[in-house]
């Protein structure tokens, strides 16, 4: 262990980080309690995060770990290349949503506030939400036909929209006329605003309580203990070079599937992810920059290491990941990035398939492997417009030691479900189906997780679906002669009649009546089937999870 942790009190230690991450989880609670859009009030599409004086991720609360793990890239890219942090000033709010300013795709804003003590800059807190609406060429940001980012929304550079305490109504106004949801929009991003003083408030009485040096003490002791622990996780595994590959369908314009290609070697405390030989960067919006890359090899590393220790930013430092530039995990401008997801989850399943490899007791099959993020640009008789913006999960891998469960967020997204009264509450549609998926998890000794089934018909006057979906072909993988999970699949019931849609579709018209149906894939199994036990197979088939003989 460092010689920063030795010195600092465990006692102090332990106080200060349950304090630190209290005041992350303050802010989430602020955001949840006075956002606006369902999409960060019930789906809970946001994070929250302390960071400290330099920049360096010491605490977070339990959110999204795609959001979580790209923090700090992104504020280390600010910092660097566009607002050195002598530039911050007492009352700043600095924004960003561009991918290539260290963001992720451009829903995703992020603000960032700097707390000072007596003139001294002591942390920096951030709120990250995905909003409703970004404009561009698609009502929720996800423009199945962009080539290049200028089609996909509004791109802020990283720009104080708060500067000592006064808000840029120029710069917000100029936001707001750019989004299908300015009202949405408007109350979601100062909630945001509000959380981030939230944050900065208990950073100050945490200073006044302790100390500004104290404070950074604590905050270094921290960042060394989660090296350290992370190191001995991977001291604790075998040394090797392990190698898997997992799929996207593609990106909705050129055939054929994408290759994600992943080389993990092992040696010691230390862990290199290289990612040479996967696809180049698509034509269409699939895209990963390598901060979604980095962050969901971040998620895989420390769900398959078990780690015990404070999830920050000194987990991290053991890891080299590389990938050469111009490939699908590692694109360059201007390449489209909005479907960002759909890439980055196969490229955890991928991570997480090669360490199936080095600990195969311990790595479940891959969980469904895809967000079904969909939109519908709505009109009203009246004239009157909405977005409707939800995003849909799936089932687990089977474990070598349980079957996988159903209908469950997994991997690096961590979404809620939005409860389908909120919605017709809100919005023109009535669901009609809403459940599990029979037969959708692939068989095997453990069986996995199902896929949902959520259906519901449109009763307004005219809307636009745009849908990200993906493996629809490309099935979750099963692990140790288990089967892979069904795959998804999207269709329109127009007077009876059924239209399959594609996994990546804009703009397909919907009328009043029509039914739109959703089926999310189901989790790969574990071992073979004819392992299975005969007791298992018989809950299968009386619980319905199975459909006829699927399970023998």
């Amino acid at each position: 262990m460092s010689q920063a942790v030795s010195k600092v009190d465990p006692v102090l230690l332990e106080i200060v980080s349950h304090a630190l991450v209290s005041a992350a989880e303050e802010m989430s609670i602020t955001v949840w309690r006075t956002s606006r859009s369902t999409t960060v009030r019930e789906l809970l599409d946001y994070s929250t995060a302390v960071f400290d004086g330099e920049g360096r991720n010491i605490a977070q609360a339990a959110r999204m770990p795609v959001h979580l793990n790209s923090m700090e890239l992104c504020l280390q890219e600010i910092i660097t290349r566009h607002l050195p942090l002598e530039r911050w000033r007492e009352g700043d709010v600095v924004v960003t949503n561009d991918p290539y300013c260290g963001g992720q795709h451009l829903p995703d804003f992020l603000a960032f506030k700097p707390v000072f003590v007596d003139g001294r800059r002591i942390a920096i807190t951030c709120v990250l939400i995905h909003h409703v609406d970004v404009g561009g060429g698609a009502a929720g940001g996800y423009n199945a036909h962009a080539v290049e980012i200028f089609q996909e929304g509004l791109r802020l550079p990283p720009v104080k929209i708060v500067r000592e305490g006064e808000m840029q109504d120029d710069l917000f106004a100029t936001i707001l006329q750019n989004v299908r949801e300015p009202e949405t929009f408007r109350g979601d991003f100062l909630s945001q605003i509000a959380a981030l003083e939230v944050g900065a408030r208990a950073m100050r009485q945490l200073a006044a309580r302790y100390g500004v040096d104290t404070l950074r003490e604590v905050g270094q002791a921290l960042l060394d203990h989660s090296e350290t622990a992370m190191r001995a996780a991977l001291t604790a595994l075998p040394d090797g070079v392990y190698q898997a590959e997992d799929f996207v369908d593609g990106d909705g314009m050129d055939e054929g599937q994408k290759r994600i290609a992943v080389t993990l070697t092992i040696a010691g405390d230390s862990l290199t992810v290289d990612f040479a030989g996967s696809s180049p960067q698509a034509r269409g919006p699939i895209n990963a920059t390598m901060a979604t890359t980095r962050s969901a090899v971040y998620y895989a590393v420390i769900a398959a290491s078990g780690i015990e220790a404070t999830a920050n930013s000194g987990c991290y430092r053991p890891i080299t990941v590389s990938a050469p530039d111009g490939l699908l995990v590692s694109a360059q401008f201007p390449a489209p990035v909005s479907m960002r997801m759909l890439t980055g989850h196969r490229i955890a399943t991928a991570v997480l398939k090669a360490f199936a490899e080095a600990i195969p007791a311990r790595i479940p099959a891959s969980y469904y492997g895809v967000t079904f993020n969909h939109a519908v640009n709505i009109r009203h008789a009246d004239g009157r417009r909405q977005v409707y913006f939800d995003a849909e999960i799936g089932g687990w891998g089977g474990h070598p030691e349980a079957d996988g469960p159903s209908g469950l967020s997994a991997g690096f997204h961590n979404g809620q479900n939005t409860p389908i009264e909120m919605i017709e509450a809100i919005f023109p549609l009535r669901f009609t189906h809403y459940g599990f998926l029979p037969g959708s998890g692939g068989a095997g000794k453990m069986r996995g997780g199902l896929g949902l089934v959520r259906e519901w018909r449109f009763i307004a006057e005219h809307g636009l679906l745009n849908a990200s979906f993906d493996a629809f072909a490309s099935q979750p993988y099963g692990l140790a002669g288990g089967e892979p999970g069904r795959g998804g699949r999207l269709s329109l019931i127009r007077d009876g009649q059924v239209t399959e849609l594609a996994a990546k579709t804009i703009g397909c018209v919907l009328k009043a009546g029509d039914i739109v149906r959703m089926e999310t894939p189901g989790g790969g199994g574990h071992g073979h089937p004819r392992e299975r036990a005969p007791a298992a197979i018989a809950v299968d088939r009386a619980d319905g999870y199975v459909i006829a003989d699927g399970a023998d």
